[in-house]
């Protein structure tokens, strides 16, 4: 049974009162793609009531948390003992595009430990949740990681730079290393839900380099409490830090270390 506790009950009204926003201008972007100025300004804005929309059905219960967002940046909060990572929406580029790839990514930090997760497709009510010590979940299914324990028959998730951003050498020299070794290497665009995919076992790992927090913070509790195995890409743990991730089984870990770095 899906976990039920007042703490993923308030983020899961969140989530939903959020994804309202989304479904509904996600609706309206095919009367803006032929446009000349293009939907890019139509879903900035959405970003921001979505992501108003998520910090005031969350102050609402518990005023006393501190946030880090994509948008309105850390504001610190009476309780420094808890912060919210929230991503309204994380797959910006999907939408904007009308690919039907993204979702609200909420985390939530307990003196310096994430202890809770939701990430949510709307399009598809998808709704992976988590806290620690009480699994990982899909709606009502539980999940658990992927068994399989040879790179040649791996599918495994990445993320591109995007145009503009550091990086695209070292992606470029890691892509062949990890291709050459691998059943199949996708790109989907929306970290939060490739860090779910690993979760459910339908990626069987992901990498990527200059994430933000909220980009991953629910994903690596929802992955972790499926069993997965999340490192920075030097086997540490400075991922939330230094933006660079890699999820997967506990088996495939050490080897896609090795094979990432070259």
């Amino acid at each position: 049974m899906a976990i039920t506790t007042p703490l993923m009950n308030v983020m899961i009204g969140a989530a939903r009162k959020a994804a309202k926003i989304l479904t509904r201008d996600f609706g309206e972007l095919e009367h803006l793609q032929a446009s000349r100025k293009g939907p890019a300004d139509f879903v900035t804005q959405t970003d921001l009531r979505a992501e108003r929309a998520l910090r005031d059905e969350l102050s609402r219960t518990r005023p006393h948390y501190g946030f880090v967002m994509e948008e309105g940046g850390v504001v610190e909060g009476p309780d420094k003992t808890h912060r919210w990572f929230i991503d309204p929406l994380d797959g910006t580029t999907n939408f904007i595009h009308g690919v039907p790839h993204f979702a609200i990514s909420i985390g939530l930090e307990r003196e310096g430990q994430l202890v809770a997760g939701l990430v949510y497709n709307p399009i598809r009510d998808e709704m992976f949740t988590a806290e620690k010590g009480q699994g990982a979940w899909l709606n009502d299914r539980r999940l658990r990681v992927s068994t399989r324990r040879e790179l040649n028959i791996a599918l495994v998730a990445t993320g591109i730079p995007y145009l503009g951003r550091p990086g695209h050498d070292e992606f470029l020299s890691e892509l062949p290393r990890v291709m050459g070794q691998v059943a199949g290497v996708r790109r989907f665009g929306a970290a939060a839900l490739d860090l779910c995919f690993v979760a459910a076992g339908r990626f069987d790992a992901f990498w990527e380099r200059g994430l933000s927090p909220w980009d991953v913070a629910a994903g690596i509790v929802i992955l972790r409490e499926a069993g997965g195995t999340v490192s920075d890409l030097n086997g540490g743990d400075a991922y939330l830090e230094g933006g660079h991730i890699l999820a997967s089984n506990s088996t495939l870990h050490p080897a896609l270390l090795k094979c990432i770095s070259g």
